[in-house]
C-alpha cells in the first residue's frame, strides 16, 4: 500500500502541515500491520501533486492499493476526505469523511488512524478473497488462499468452517513460512472446539494451540498470532494466560478491534465488570461492523448477567443473537437472559433457535465455551436452561 500526502484546499496557514502530518501517521501506524506492506514516506511523498496518474504510482511504488486524501479547514474545522483505491481496477473500495473542531485535532488524528485501520482490515480481505474467486482454484498462491479463507472463517457454520480450514491449508503448502496461514488454522481449529464442530473438541483445542505455536514461531510480533494464541487457552479455562497474549496482541496493534473483543471476553469470564466494558467500548469505537461483533453484545449481555441486570442483559443478548454471524451459543445466551429476566415468551422463541442451529445443544456445551468464575450467575444460567429443556 502506498499512502499519498493529503491534497490541502483552503488550509489555514497554520494547519497546512497536517496534508503531511496525518499520511506519516498513518504510516507509522501501518507499519504495525504484519499482513500489510506500506510503502516507506520517501518514497510515496514523492507524489503529491494534484490529479496524479494513479496508475503511475502504483507502478512505480509496486503498490498494489493507494490511499489519498483531501485535507480541508473552513469555518475553524478540519475536514478529511479519504480514499482507498485498488490500483489495479482503479475501484473506490472504501471512502470516509471525518470531521472536528480546530482544537480537537489530537483526536480527529487518532480517529482517522483508527477508522482506516478498521477499514483495511475489512474491506482488503474481501476485495482479495473476491478477486480470488475469479481465478482456477488451483492456481491460487498463499495470500489469495489465505483471504479466501478468511471470507468463509468468519461465518461461524460448519460447512464454512471447513472451507476456511482447506483453503489456509493450501496456503500453507504454497508458502510454510506464512504466518497468518498457520494462524488461520488456529482460529479454524478454535471454532471446531469452541462450538463443538469437532467428534473430539478436546483435540481440535490442541490443534488450536499447536497452530497458534507455529504461526507465532514464524512471527512472533503478528498481533493476529498472538489473537489466537490467547484465545486458545479460553479452551483450557485459563483466562489470566489468555489476557497476557491478548494485551500483547493489542500492544503490537494498538487499533486491533478483535483483540480488544477477545479482552473483554476473557475480562468477562474473571468477573472483571470494568475491564469487560472498557474493552468493548474501545473494540466498538475502532470497527462499529466488526464480524465479531455479535460477540461484543453477547460479552456485554454475559456480563450484565454477572451484575444481575437481567433486563440489560436480555436486551443485548437480543442484538447479539440477530446480528449477522451469531451461531447456537449466542442465542443461548438470549435464551438464558431473556428467561431470567422474565420473558418467557421471548425466551420460548430462543428455545426454538437453538434447537434449530444445533439439534443436540445442551447446558454443558454453553459452560464449556463460557467457563464463567461466577458462581452465582452459573447458577442462575444453568437453572434457565434446565428449564427449557438443555
Amino acid at each position: 500500500m502506498a499512502v499519498l500526502p493529503f491534497r490541502p484546499l483552503g488550509m489555514l496557514p497554520e494547519l497546512a502541515i497536517m496534508s503531511d502530518a496525518i499520511p506519516h501517521e498513518i504510516i507509522e501506524a501501518l507499519s504495525r500491520l504484519r499482513w500489510l506492506a506500506v510503502i516507506a514516506r520517501g518514497s510515496s511523498f514523492r507524489f503529491r501533486q494534484a490529479g496524479i496518474d494513479l496508475d503511475l504510482v502504483s507502478t512505480a511504488l509496486t503498490a498494489r492499493y493507494i490511499l489519498s486524501g483531501i485535507i480541508e479547514s473552513p469555518r475553524r474545522t478540519i475536514a478529511v476526505t479519504l480514499e482507498l483505491t485498488d490500483a489495479s481496477s482503479r475501484e473506490i473500495l472504501w471512502a470516509d469523511r471525518l470531521v472536528a473542531p480546530v482544537d480537537q485535532i489530537g483526536d480527529l488524528r487518532a480517529r482517522i488512524v483508527a477508522h482506516l485501520i478498521a477499514a483495511l482490515e475489512t474491506h482488503i480481505p474481501f476485495n482479495e478473497a473476491r478477486l480470488a474467486r475469479l481465478n482456477d482454484p488451483e492456481s491460487l498462491d498463499a495470500w489469495s488462499n489465505y483471504h479466501l479463507g478468511l471470507a468463509h472463517l468468519y461465518r461461524f457454520t460448519a460447512v464454512d468452517t471447513a472451507l476456511a480450514q482447506g483453503c489456509f491449508e493450501r496456503a500453507v503448502t504454497a508458502d510454510p513460512q506464512f504466518a497468518r496461514a498457520h494462524a488461520g488454522l488456529s482460529f479454524t481449529s478454535f471454532l471446531d472446539a469452541f462450538l463443538r464442530l469437532s467428534a473430539d473438541p478436546a483435540a481440535a483445542g490442541r490443534n488450536a494451540r499447536r497452530h497458534a505455536e507455529n504461526s507465532l514461531e514464524l512471527d512472533p510480533l503478528d498481533p493476529f498470532a498472538n489473537f489466537t494464541m490467547g484465545r486458545s487457552f479460553w479452551l483450557t479455562d485459563e483466562p489470566e494466560v489468555a489476557l497476557d497474549w491478548l494485551a500483547r496482541a493489542t500492544a503490537l496493534n494498538p487499533n486491533y478491534a478483535q483483540g480488544f473483543y477477545a479482552s473483554a471476553f476473557t475480562a468477562m469470564l474473571t468477573g472483571d465488570a470494568p475491564a469487560t466494558f472498557g474493552a468493548l467500548e474501545t473494540s466498538l469505537h475502532l470497527s462499529p461492523l466488526d464480524p465479531l461483533l455479535y460477540g461484543v453484545h453477547g460479552v456485554r449481555a454475559q456480563m450484565l448477567v454477572q451484575q444481575e441486570e437481567h433486563q440489560a442483559a436480555a436486551h443485548w443478548a437480543d442484538r447479539a443473537a440477530t446480528t449477522p454471524g451469531a451461531h447456537h451459543l449466542i442465542a443461548m445466551i438470549a435464551l438464558a437472559a431473556n428467561s431470567l429476566a422474565g420473558r418467557h415468551d421471548q425466551a420460548a422463541r430462543w428455545r426454538q433457535e437453538v434447537r434449530r442451529r444445533k439439534p443436540d445443544a445442551s447446558a454443558a456445551d454453553y459452560f464449556a465455551a463460557f467457563p464463567t468464575r461466577d458462581t452465582g450467575s452459573r447458577a442462575r444460567i444453568a437453572t434457565e436452561l434446565r428449564r427449557h429443556g438443555f
